[in-house]
């Protein structure tokens, strides 16, 4: 048993380090409110911030793919999080608002360095159940996303000598990025040492090693695909960015019922745990359809129902959202892994994964510039044609 479980070593401390980017990505919507009274900024500004550190999050995707591809992985991985930790670091103390924005900024690129390079270490790693770690690496991600608006209620009030409570934050997130990054640079090497040193030599990084990347988009099932996951994440990240608000503003929610209904968004990513197992068993394809699918009706029933739904019914579609949403998350990454040639797997899921974080990066400024000329509904139905959309690209890829 023991055996057993040091073989999950590697999954653990990469998964936490997951838990923690996600953590801090997180901490920021529960606390735009907050930001409003201390700065006096507007939803427009705090939602292009956001997209700020989302687009540092997602430029650096590729070129830590490539990183990892000649450095190593774990090599990547640890700077990230240590980049991470001292960004969030800066913001325990009083500071204008020049300075979140700059930690922001910094802080996406530190957690951008980790996702696409985690993926390509634990395919490594455990081989013939990369369905299954990656199913666990996201549901601890997503557990950031659970923890993120409770942590910010638990701080709001208490007495913090370096400035406003939420900076209690930052302050301990920092401290445990810094231990999180040591116990994987020392612990890691000892378990795949191959990770630790990079192939120089290869193709992947030479020149016409670039243009590898560029031609595994000539195939049109890895385009079409590629595109279905840019889709999805427009809608994930805009959606996410502003469902407290929403909750508030449009479905005349208080605060703290807002919080616990964002928490239970994330804390549906559970199902992950299953479907990222299911997808080792029966195939990615089918699990793609039925995950979109539930959050695309999920989403409209949402939507349809503010204005006339309690928080349970508007809850249980909340929910719903997240259960379609999260079970898609690692049979994604699964797919792609099995279709990208080994020698430029850490690039060539870059690639993607920066078009699809960029796409998602730029959804919560436009939601909120829509939601202060068109209104919050109307940006949301935005949203949901886009995953309706990459349904329907998922159905296709399935028959086809």
């Amino acid at each position: 048993m023991a055996g057993r479980l040091t073989q999950y070593d590697v999954l653990v401390v990469t998964a936490a380090i997951w838990f923690l980017g996600k953590f801090l990505r997180y901490a920021f919507p529960p606390l735009f409110g907050s930001f409003q009274a201390s700065y006096g900024v507007s939803n427009s500004i705090l939602g292009t911030v956001f997209t700020g550190f989302m687009l540092a999050y997602a430029v650096m995707q590729f070129p830590s793919g490539v990183l990892a591809d000649r450095l190593g992985s774990i090599v990547v991985i640890t700077a990230g999080a240590l980049v991470a930790a001292v960004a969030a670091l800066a913001l325990a103390v009083d500071s204008p608002f020049l300075v979140l924005v700059g930690a922001m900024l910094v802080m996406g690129a530190g957690t951008g360095a980790h996702k696409t390079v985690a993926v390509r270490l634990l395919s490594r790693a455990y081989p013939s159940r990369t369905g299954r770690a990656l199913g666990i690496l996201d549901t601890f991600g997503a557990f950031g996303g659970v923890i993120a608006p409770a942590a910010v209620v638990a701080v709001a009030g208490v007495s913090f000598g370096l400035g406003d409570s939420w900076r209690l934050v930052f302050l301990l997130a920092g401290l445990i990025g810094l231990g999180l990054a040591i116990a994987f640079r020392i612990r890691v090497p000892r378990r795949l040492p191959e990770e630790s040193e990079g192939n120089v030599s290869s193709t992947a990084t030479t020149a016409v090693g670039v243009s590898q990347y560029v031609t595994l988009f000539r195939d049109w099932r890895f385009s079409l695909f590629a595109l279905l996951t840019i889709l999805f994440s427009f809608t994930y990240n805009g959606f996410v960015a502003f469902a407290p608000l929403y909750l508030t503003q449009t479905a005349g929610l208080t605060d703290a019922v807002a919080g616990v209904l964002y928490s239970a968004l994330f804390l549906a990513s559970l199902v992950q745990l299953v479907t990222g197992d299911l997808s080792d068993r029966i195939g990615q394809l089918p699990i793609i359809v039925a995950t979109l699918g539930l959050a695309s009706l999920a989403l409209i029933a949402f939507i349809s129902l503010t204005g006339t739904a309690g928080p349970v019914v508007l809850g249980a579609a909340l929910v719903a959202v997240g259960v379609g949403s999260h079970g898609f998350r690692p049979v994604r990454g699964a797919y792609l892994m099995s279709t990208i040639p080994d020698d430029v797997a850490g690039g060539g899921l870059g690639v993607v994964r920066t078009m699809l974080m960029g796409a998602g990066a730029v959804a919560p400024a436009i939601v909120g510039t829509l939601s202060e000329t068109v209104g919050f509904r109307a940006a949301f139905w935005l949203l949901a044609a886009t995953i309706v959309a990459a349904t329907g690209l998922g159905i296709a890829l399935w028959l086809l």
